[in-house]
């Protein structure tokens, strides 16, 4: 699956699912990617040889820069948006009822959606250059979809004031004081030995064993299955505004 909407590649070894995503504008997610990937994180959940996942992307930029902005721009019905903002409740839903244990990868900057997967992950490991911040307020929509991964992590006091400021960046510190990030590294290498030292060590864990300690962590999750269709509704909603349409422009105009 590639092209110029991007791709979605899984690699299974030694019990340890590796379900890569790019796309060329600083990995950014169209509507079709995060179907694959919602996909990918299904299959990888149900197939008997994987004990654990890792959610990653490529390049040494952005680790997701969130809702695709061509695709945001392109959006003229309620419909259409509806359609595009469930494919990130599809994604966090697929993470949050897989019952793998999923460790996030998190090599750069994350932005709006970017943000909530990092914190739909189960575990998430990330360098000192991967800052964040929730953009969405600032084109007219707000963080609804990702809101309550970002919530369960770090707190509502932490995810209002991400949703609130919606053009300062959070430092990698801060996320992990905040219980975003879990482990913090000074470079990709030394991230990546750890990484692949815990999936070793899960991969040789009990199934049962973790199935059970995914089921506990995600308790009280059960109705999103219906809350985040109603946020995307929400978002789907306000991005037909004319300040939405302008403030994409904007953004889509700078150099």
């Amino acid at each position: 699956m590639s092209g110029i909407q991007g791709s979605v590649t899984t690699t299974i070894d030694q019990g340890v699912a590796r379900i890569c995503f790019h796309h060329p504008q600083s990995n950014s997610l169209p509507g079709s990617l995060l179907r694959q990937l919602g996909d990918a994180i299904k299959e990888a959940g149900a197939h008997q040889d994987v004990r654990v996942i890792v959610l990653m992307s490529t390049g040494d930029k952005a680790f997701c820069a969130g809702a695709s902005f061509d695709e945001l721009a392109s959006i003229v019905t309620h419909e259409e948006g509806l359609l595009f903002f469930n494919g990130f409740a599809y994604v966090i839903n697929a993470m949050r009822t897989s019952e793998k244990l999923i460790l996030g990868r998190v090599h750069a900057r994350a932005v709006g959606g970017g943000v909530g997967l990092a914190c739909a992950v189960d575990y998430c490991f990330a360098t000192r250059n991967a800052q964040m911040k929730l953009s969405e307020l600032a084109v007219g929509i707000g963080p609804f979809v990702v809101g309550p991964a970002v919530q369960r992590k770090a707190g509502l006091a932490a995810m209002s004031q991400m949703a609130i400021d919606a053009s300062s960046w959070h430092s990698a510190e801060w996320a992990l004081q905040h219980g975003i990030y879990q482990q913090l590294h000074e470079d990709v290498h030394t991230m990546d030995s750890a990484l692949d030292e815990l999936a070793r060590k899960l991969s040789a864990s009990s199934p049962d064993a973790m199935k059970e300690l995914k089921r506990i962590f995600w308790e009280g999750t059960e109705h999103w299955d219906a809350l985040l269709p109603l946020r995307a509704e929400v978002s789907g909603r306000l991005i037909l505004s004319d300040y939405s349409k302008s403030a994409i422009a904007a953004f889509k105009a700078k150099p």
